[in-house]
């Protein structure tokens, strides 16, 4: 592995637990973007209020950062929803790569609605979907479609890019 992988997607695709099991797969470090959200970014999730902008810049830089200190290798879990947050992180780490958990409103549904306790509110999901920019031509990554066991997704990533031995 080279680069440093950013799991993306809307809230309840999968991010943290795909991730997890791609670091453990690569045998590099993983790190749970929402472990880097400030508690004020915690706090207004959870009272239901979905973040701006101005809200994501610091967390997006602290992702960055942690990026670009894994620059040969490492998974982080970040929703990534625009081009603009991408490219935020690329100012840290220009050779990021990007898999995005792509599905269906209804089976992110379902799997938001299986995490009780997360302070993401399955309100917020309509607006998740409302910001999200998929992936460009000019972006570095691929889309996977979520509708498929952990191990299938991870398989599937490895092989579109080429990292399987």
């Amino acid at each position: 592995m080279e680069a440093p992988v950013v799991v993306m997607g809307v809230s309840g695709s999968g991010k943290s637990t795909v991730g997890a099991a791609l670091a453990q797969r690569l045998r590099v470090p993983f790190a749970d973007g929402d472990d880097f959200h400030p508690e004020a970014n915690i706090a207004k999730m959870t009272a239901g209020h979905a973040l701006n902008d101005d809200d994501r810049q610091p967390w997006l830089d602290a992702i960055g950062i942690w990026l670009a200190e894994h620059a040969d290798g490492g998974v982080m879990s970040c929703s990534a929803l625009k081009h603009a947050y991408r490219d935020r992180l690329r100012a840290h780490c220009a050779g990021v790569e990007f898999l995005h958990l792509a599905g269906t409103p209804e089976v992110i549904g379902r799997r938001q609605a299986s995490r009780p306790g997360h302070f993401m509110p399955h309100s917020l999901l309509v607006s998740q979907f409302e910001t999200l920019e998929p992936l460009t031509v000019d972006e570095n990554g691929v889309t996977i479609n979520v509708d498929q066991d952990i191990d299938s997704i991870v398989q599937e990533y490895i092989s579109l890019t080429g990292l399987e031995n």
